[in-house]
């Protein structure tokens, strides 16, 4: 059902301030509920936290590209699938938020910039067509997949439960790449790569410790 733009305008604000105000809530059962409690000196809680706080950060970026890419997308298909994956996302932003509190931290005080951010660079993609938008959610996958791989290895051995909870991630994402890239994603030029690769490291170095 397609919304007046006033409407649109108002859900969007709506999503965006549920998203950065942390009330994400998960549709899926939190990964490490059977997890006993980790055995983390300060050093490691510290680590850990600054690791699940970029991860959360990449998925307040998440919420606002999906959002984006779906609400400027061209077919009812494609639609759909963002959709389904923003879904997905959002778990992984209510299981990382859990995480962090279980950790004594917080989530990055940027957390508005990033998801502005993010929301204008989805609209960008979306304008670009369905077969580059879904090309840039195919990349974007392909660097969170490798990005979460890389903290399954710098994650204390102690710290189960974020493993358990990154491990559930990356699979997802995976699959969300696989799922964008069977419907018609467009290979991402190579400058485009290198300049999304670029960003990201700028958002996880600051996110690790703001």
């Amino acid at each position: 059902m397609a919304f007046p733009l006033p409407d649109r305008a108002i859900l969007t604000f709506d999503r965006a301030l549920r998203t950065v105000t942390a009330q994400a809530r998960s549709s899926r059962p939190y990964p490490a509920a059977e997890s006993g409690v980790d055995q983390l000196d300060e050093q490691q809680k510290q680590h850990s936290a600054g690791l699940m706080r970029v991860n959360h950060v990449g998925e307040i970026c998440a919420q606002a590209l999906y959002d984006a890419q779906s609400a400027f997308s061209r077919s009812t298909e494609v639609e759909r699938q963002l959709q389904h994956s923003c879904i997905e996302e959002e778990d992984h932003l209510a299981w990382t938020a859990t995480r962090l509190q279980e950790l004594n931290s917080h989530a990055s005080l940027l957390n508005p910039l990033w998801y502005a951010g993010a929301y204008c660079c989805g609209v960008v993609a979306a304008k670009c067509g369905d077969a580059v938008s879904l090309g840039f959610v195919v990349e974007t996958e392909r660097q969170v997949e490798a990005h979460l791989a890389g903290h399954l290895q710098q994650l204390p051995e102690q710290d189960q439960r974020s493993r358990l909870i990154v491990e559930q991630m990356r699979q997802d994402e995976i699959e969300h790449g696989a799922a964008a890239q069977a419907l018609g994603a467009r290979e991402m030029p190579a400058p485009v790569r290198w300049l999304m690769k670029g960003m990201a490291r700028v958002m996880t170095s600051t996110a690790y410790f703001i």
